[in-house]
């Protein structure tokens, strides 16, 4: 599962990666016409937020397992330390990854800082960790809610700034506010604006770290707050629910995750649907993706369950045995593989190698995405045969317990030919 989302978030990621600006909005950058609103529109309905989710449902699980047999060895308070101190080392792979590797939408961390949190629920029963996240998941929607109101108010203080400016009336302060406002959204959206952008990006490494730094530290300040809590940690907590109800480890029957799937798909779809048709019907106005927002939390929960039920009757169905075993294998690598794309893409999009920011068309993108999915599937496996484990995983394993872990496994001699 950890593998299928890891894909699932460069899917999502490569807009970042490959576009200024455009990550939810297609006509700012990289269109959208033809094949590249096709695109968006599948990635607006199956993966926005849903890989996010995945990862952070699995985040949990993750941390759920690893103190829990730390607790289990009686290491008793030095399983905390281990565990803040893997998540303190994870932060500062966060900072590294953003703000060196130039990837502003990197998530560790956040799942760190998340992370801490989650360690004051670990011995919650599974029903009230759910309680939990749906009220978390329910803060969040209404901080969504007011956001949109404030942003119908703001739609409508511009409509009126403008009759007064045709009417040459005097504008009130509130007006006037709001028409500048205004007026700077629509000059950073300008093509001027992302031709600028985009020439940035194709500046040397540390020219492209310096104009990068300000939006890392603005992601890095407000995200923790004004996301992460209803977005993120939701997320964990229903993952350690499922972990602990054996949702997780494939245990439930057939038909328990294809009903999972079903309903999960049904319920989601729906909402996203909804969501996709008004931003369309209203030609990507602002408005519209504010007020798709209201419902966002919820249409990609009920996704990520469908998720999870198919990718569990993947699993259960032992089909394309060879593909499930690469899989697993860029799943156990999933830190590695995470940073490893920012790598690739900053050579293939920056100064820092070919250049191409803002010269592919939003479907273009997925022949890059598809390329590394291969490269990944393929390098994964040859790696674990000769490791045990990725080279950040086992630098995070081995910075965690602060003791060196084995890396390298032992050369088998091939067996000696019996005697005739």
């Amino acid at each position: 599962m950890r593998g299928f989302v890891l894909f699932g978030i460069l899917l999502m990621n490569i807009n970042g990666f490959g576009l200024a600006k455009a990550y939810s909005d297609p006509t700012v950058a990289g269109g959208s016409t033809g094949y590249n609103l096709y695109t968006w529109i599948t990635t607006n309905m199956f993966f926005e937020g849903t890989m996010r989710a995945l990862f952070s449902l699995l985040f949990g699980v993750g941390m759920y397992i690893f103190l829990d047999r730390l607790l289990k060895k009686d290491a008793g308070i030095k399983a905390a330390d281990i565990y803040f101190r893997r998540l303190m080392y994870l932060l500062v792979f966060g900072l590294i990854h953003g703000y060196l590797l130039l990837w502003v939408g990197e998530i560790l961390y956040q799942y760190a800082l998340m992370g801490f949190l989650v360690y004051s629920f670990r011995q919650m029963a599974p029903k009230r960790l759910i309680a939990v996240a749906i009220l978390l998941i329910s803060i969040g929607t209404f901080w969504n809610y007011v956001d949109y109101k404030d942003t119908k108010k703001f739609v409508a203080n511009v409509e009126e700034a403008a009759v007064y400016k045709a009417e040459g009336k005097e504008l009130t302060k509130e007006l006037e506010g709001a028409s500048e406002r205004w007026e700077k959204r629509e000059k950073d959206r300008s093509q001027e604006a992302i031709a600028e952008h985009n020439a940035e990006m194709h500046k040397g490494y540390f020219s492209v770290v310096a104009f990068l730094a300000p939006t890392n530290f603005e992601f890095d300040t407000i995200w923790p707050y004004r996301d992460d809590v209803w977005d993120v940690l939701s997320m964990m907590l229903i993952g350690i629910a499922l972990f602990r109800w054996n949702v997780l480890s494939g245990e439930k029957s057939f038909g328990f995750y294809g009903t999972m799937a079903l309903i999960g798909y049904a319920l989601g779809l729906a909402i996203n649907y909804y969501e996709t048709k008004s931003i369309l019907d209203a030609d990507f106005s602002l408005l519209s993706f504010s007020k798709s927002n209201i419902t966002y939390f919820w249409g990609r929960l009920f996704i990520s369950f469908g998720h999870v039920g198919a990718i569990m009757l993947f699993c259960k169905s032992g089909i394309l045995a060879g593909f499930q075993h690469s899989m697993a294998a860029v799943g156990k690598m999933a830190l590695t593989n995470y940073m490893m794309h920012s790598v690739i893409c900053m050579i293939i999009f920056t100064g820092v190698g070919f250049g191409m920011f803002g010269k592919l068309q939003r479907y273009e993108l997925l022949y890059v995405v598809f390329s590394i999915w291969i490269f990944q599937l393929i390098l994964s496996p040859i790696w674990l045969k000769y490791f045990y484990f990725g080279p950040m995983e086992w630098l995070w394993r081995s910075l965690s317990y602060q003791k060196r872990q084995l890396f390298k496994r032992p050369k088998i001699a091939p067996p000696s030919l019996a005697v005739q």
